[in-house]
């Protein structure tokens, strides 16, 4: 979530707050070999818009609030939703990529 460089943890990993960036400013880490794609980031996306929407309309069959409040409200809700998730998951598959990666160096380092 706060976007740390998997190799020095620097606030690097995203140029946006959804786009990885390419590389790491600080130590040149190469992060976009790293990143898996996204693959289910629809799946994701429609996974956290059925939960929103199931939450919006509990809420108004509660509480009944004013439109206009329910469209304010849902639509930070919902901005916010889908950045953390996809932030969440990009950030997920960079670091199991580097993890992967660090593995295949140190088995390469072992044969040698």
């Amino acid at each position: 979530l706060f976007g740390l460089c998997p190799n020095c943890h620097a606030r690097s990993l995203f140029e946006t707050p959804t786009q990885l960036a390419l590389r790491c400013e600080e130590c040149g880490c190469d992060l976009g070999a790293l990143e898996r794609g996204g693959r289910f980031v629809g799946l994701l996306t429609m996974a956290i818009a059925a939960a929103l929407i199931v939450a919006a309309i509990s809420l108004d069959n509660v509480i009944q609030p004013p439109i206009w409040l329910m469209l304010i409200a849902w639509t930070c809700v919902t901005v916010g939703a889908v950045i953390m998730g996809l932030r969440s998951y990009k950030a997920f598959w960079v670091y199991v990529s580097f993890e992967r990666s660090a593995e295949g160096d140190q088995s390469k380092a072992d044969a040698s």
